[in-house]
């Protein structure tokens, strides 16, 4: 948002997705952000950031306080604890309720994100140390993307502790997840199948082993107390059959994302990756791209004159490449079609979000004006005649 914080500009954007015949808004996580800007290295996988607020010097009483306490207990002391202020987060929650509110009556729900890992020496570390494990940190192997792979730093869980408390810590997170969203992407979706652990004392990722995770344990236990979980499962990197098992024995989409299509290591056999447009099913989120990737625009610059070739064929206008991505991105089978703002805006590599593995970024902001009333006609006829309105 231009102001970086709820208020006028995320309502005007809400009109805007009506206007331009949008249902879903897909939000990066709302927790409160790292030294680096990072929302998924979080000190709190439950407190929302309250730099977000449009009126953090907003009154609240007493009651309101007692009622957020009563109804957000489970966590609410680890972040006291940490030093959070749980006044803050009632002003969220009236905020934040107040906003999707105004988003359903407008016919637009909310896709929420979830990150897998919280950051090391957090409120959640401090209060439940019994179910992290710091011999080892989170982090993925060398890839395509990466040639040392990606050293998060994050603690992992003890998943036989938290099978031995039937996974309460997890049930909690996700129901307040599902009182913030309506929808929810569940980050490093793989790692619930198996994970990357890197010895604490390592500076790259490259020696990593990967250890069983929780399977759908864990998700059965959340359905058991929550009900059937709207979730979208990340299921990008490093995948190997088990997660592509788990991931529909649960049901739940997974994710193509339209520039792994067509680059460079994007599959061990031509036409084999599930990004390329011939590839896509039904059952699945498609994107264009995603906030680690590059712009549309910039990832055109940088592709190779070969893929480029390959590109074209399958309809990417190298003058408009990123308005040709959400033309296939929304004319695709997929049941859920999503872009980012930057390449509805055509914007190039100066607007990136995240670059993995490099410290920075998430600063980006959309100028005041840029979403136009001429680009919600223009999607909006597009999203008409694709079936998607």
């Amino acid at each position: 948002m231009p102001e970086g914080r709820l208020g006028d500009s995320a309502r005007a954007f809400v009109d805007w997705l009506a206007a331009a015949g949008q249902s879903v808004w897909q939000l990066l996580p709302l927790s409160v952000p790292d030294e680096a800007g990072s929302p998924y290295k979080s000190p709190s996988a439950f407190a929302c950031s309250p730099a977000l607020l449009e009126h953090p010097d907003a009154p609240v009483t007493d009651e309101e306080v007692a009622a957020f306490a009563e109804r957000e207990g489970y966590w609410l002391d680890s972040w006291t604890s940490y030093g959070g202020d749980v006044r803050a987060q009632v002003r969220f929650d009236r905020e934040w309720g107040a906003l999707r509110d105004y988003a359903a009556e407008r016919g637009v729900r909310l896709m929420g994100d979830v990150p897998i890992y919280v950051a090391p020496d957090g409120a959640d570390e401090r209060a439940w140390p019994a179910i992290f494990d710091t011999s080892a940190v989170a982090g993925v192997p060398p890839d395509a993307y990466a040639e040392t792979g990606q050293l998060w730093g994050n603690p992992l869980y003890r998943w036989d502790v938290l099978e031995a408390q039937d996974y309460r810590w997890w049930v909690e997170r996700l129901r307040r997840t599902f009182a913030l969203f309506d929808l929810v992407r569940l980050d490093h979706f793989r790692g619930f199948a198996a994970y990357w652990a890197v010895p604490a004392d390592e500076e790259t990722a490259m020696n990593g082993t990967w250890e069983p995770g929780p399977g759908r344990a864990l998700f059965d236990a959340a359905t058991t107390e929550l009900g059937p979980l709207p979730v979208l499962a990340e299921d990008l990197g490093d995948i190997d059959q088990p997660v592509l098992d788990l991931r529909d024995a649960l049901g739940y989409p997974g994710m193509a994302v339209l520039q792994f299509g067509f680059e460079p290591g994007a599959a061990k056999d031509p036409g084999d990756s599930p990004h390329e447009v011939a590839n896509l099913v039904e059952h699945q989120v498609v994107y264009t791209a995603t906030h680690d990737n590059d712009t549309t625009v910039g990832w055109w610059a940088d592709l190779p004159r070969k893929r480029r070739r390959t590109a074209r064929r399958l309809g990417v206008d190298p003058d408009d490449p990123a308005w040709s991505l959400v033309e296939l991105a929304w004319r695709s089978p997929a049941e859920l079609a999503m872009t980012q703002a930057q390449d509805l805006l055509r914007l190039g590599s100066e607007a990136r979000m995240n670059t993995p593995g490099v410290e920075g970024g998430w600063r980006w902001r959309m100028q005041p004006g840029a979403l136009t009333e001429r680009l919600a006609t223009e999607l909006r006829a597009l999203t008409e005649e694709t079936g998607r309105a």
